[in-house]
Formats: structure tokens, sequence, C-alpha cells
């Protein structure tokens, strides 16, 4: 078994255990992100109470095939069921990470406050802003993001008229 984790507050889901794959210790895992060297070998992913190091990793249809250092056969892979995988944020200037969205002012673009976001909710069609309002603003209408210091501090949205409207 994996020695315990460090937990903290700002690790990110990155994908999760969705069953055992065969005998030797393999899991089936989805991911929630696209940056799949979250799944290199030697990378390491957190659970509840443990740390867990990739040994290998190949595509299975939309998932991926992993095997973990110390989970050998299926009994051991079965307690991985269910797992959120989680690690800590990439650092990458030219990318805007979902998680950074989170406390931005959204704007319209003639420059009027719309509020914060508060949450970003995954759909199928577009994720949503989730405002503090609770108007749900999908993605699609961001125009901008205007960064200050370490992440974005003004999302410019065009959205159609009524959409911040109370229901």
């Amino acid at each position: 078994m994996a020695p315990p984790a460090r937990q903290a507050a700002d690790l990110l889901e990155v994908g999760r255990v969705d069953r055992p794959h065969g005998v030797k210790g393999e899991v089936v895992v989805s991911l929630v992100t696209n940056r799949t060297e979250r799944l290199d070998p030697g990378a390491e992913l957190q659970i509840t109470g443990a740390t867990l190091k990739v040994r290998r990793a190949r595509p299975f249809g939309n998932r991926w095939v992993v095997a973990f250092e110390g989970y050998a056969d299926r009994d051991a892979a079965e307690r991985l069921r269910a797992a959120v995988l989680k690690a800590a944020p990439l650092e990458d200037a030219a990318e805007l990470w979902v998680h950074e969205l989170i406390g931005s002012e959204v704007v319209c673009g003639a420059g009027l406050g719309r509020g914060k976001v508060v949450a970003v909710q995954a759909n199928p069609a577009s994720d949503l802003l989730v405002m503090d309002s609770g108007a749900l603003v999908p993605l699609t209408f961001v125009v901008s993001v205007e960064r200050a210091g370490g992440g974005p501090s003004r999302v410019v949205v065009d959205v159609p008229e009524g959409l911040f409207e109370p229901p």
C-alpha cells in the first residue's frame, strides 16, 4: 500500500477509478482532464488517505487502464473502486484552468458588473459558470478572460438579453 497522502485544499480532481480490470491489479480510470500526462509513469495522484504512483497506463476507449505501484492483484484493485483521483494544479501560463475562474468578476461587454463566479458546472453542451446570483452562464458566451496576478480577475461575456434577469 502507498504511504499516506498529504491532503491539501488546492488539489484538483483529475479522474475517478471506475472498476478493476483483469486480475493483475489494474483499474479502469475516467479522466476529467485533457492532460493525459497525469497518467505518465511515475506520476503521483492523491486519494483519501494515500498517494498512488502510476506504474503504467494505456488508453481504453475513452478511458484508461492504469496500474499503480503496490496494487498487484484484483483484490487490491477492488479497494480503489470509486476513488476520486486528485493532483496539484499544473503550472502553465499559456493555459486557462477552470479552477482559476472561481472568484472572478463577470462583466458584460459594456463593462456592467454581473457578479462573481462561485463554481463551474460540467454540462454536455458547454460547461456553465455558476454565478453568486444563481444565474448560469455557458462558457460559449465568454469573450475574454483578463488575468491579474496569479489568475483571472475579470471574465467578459456576451450573453443574450435577459440571461441575468431573475427567474
